[in-house]
C-alpha cells in the first residue's frame, strides 16, 4: 500500500483534495484499471485516505493515519541514507509556569545533564505547544528509550525521573526533556539548552519553532 500512497502524496494529496479517476491512477502506478481501483479501495478501507465518489469523478485526500505511514517510511529511508534517526516536531512558543528554572538548576538534575548531555543548561526551559497534526511525532518520543536522567531524593522531597533526547533548534544544540511527573499536558514540549533559546533565537510567544529531535 505504501507505494500507492506515495504516488498520491506526490500528487500533493497530503495538502489538498485531489480529483482523480481510477484510470488516471492506473496510469500513475503503471497498473491495470482493476488493480488501481482495488488499491484505492484498500487505502480507503485501512483509513489511509478519505475518498468521495461523485458523478463527475472521485475526490481523494490522505488522512493523518496515511501521513503517519508515509512519515515512518521517510524515517526509514532517512536512516538508510543519512545514518541519523530523528524526528522534526513543530510547535509554538508559550510561556511556562516558572518551574523549569527551579528544576533545571537542581544539583541532582544539573550534574546529570552535564554528564549525559554534555552541557550545563541555562536555568529555564523553552516551552512549545504542539498542534494536533504534530502529536504523532510527539507520541513517538514516549515509545523511544531516550537518555535517562535518574530521579533523586533530598531531605524534603523526591524528584522523579526525566527522559531526555538531544535536539537542535536553528543550529543550537539542546535537549528535549520529558519529566515523569509534570504539570504540563502531553501537547507541551520542554527544551533545555546551554543558552537562553528565547534570547539567542529572538523568540517570543506565538512564534513557530521546529525542533530536530535525535532518537
Amino acid at each position: 500500500m505504501i507505494d500507492a500512497l506515495k504516488k498520491l502524496a506526490l500528487m500533493n494529496a497530503t495538502r489538498k483534495v485531489v480529483k482523480l479517476s481510477s484510470k488516471e491512477f492506473a496510469e500513475k502506478i503503471d497498473q491495470s484499471l482493476q488493480t488501481a481501483a482495488r488499491k484505492l479501495k484498500e487505502l480507503e478501507d485501512n483509513g489511509l485516505i478519505e475518498r468521495i465518489l461523485d458523478k463527475d469523478g472521485q475526490y481523494i485526500v490522505i488522512t493523518e493515519k496515511g501521513k503517519e505511514m508515509l512519515y515512518r517510511e521517510y524515517l526509514d529511508l532517512k536512516k538508510i541514507f543519512e545514518g541519523e534517526d530523528k524526528v522534526c516536531i513543530k510547535g509554538r512558543v508559550i510561556s511556562g509556569v516558572g518551574e523549569g528554572k527551579y528544576y533545571v538548576s537542581l544539583d541532582g538534575y544539573r550534574r546529570q545533564f552535564e554528564e549525559k548531555l554534555g552541557f550545563t543548561p541555562y536555568p529555564g526551559t523553552l516551552n512549545l505547544k504542539i498542534p494536533k497534526e504534530q502529536m504523532y511525532f510527539r507520541r513517538m518520543l514516549d515509545e523511544e528509550e531516550g537518555i535517562l536522567i535518574e530521579g533523586f531524593k533530598t531531605e524534603d522531597r523526591t524528584f522523579g525521573e526525566v527522559k531526555a533526547f538531544r535536539c537542535r533548534i536553528d543550529g543550537v544544540e539542546g535537549a528535549v526533556i520529558m519529566p515523569k511527573r509534570t504539570h504540563y499536558s502531553k501537547d507541551v514540549l520542554e527544551v533545555i539548552a546551554p543558552v537562553s533559546l528565547r534570547d539567542r533565537l529572538g523568540l517570543k510567544d506565538g512564534d513557530e519553532v521546529e525542533v530536530e529531535v535525535l532518537l
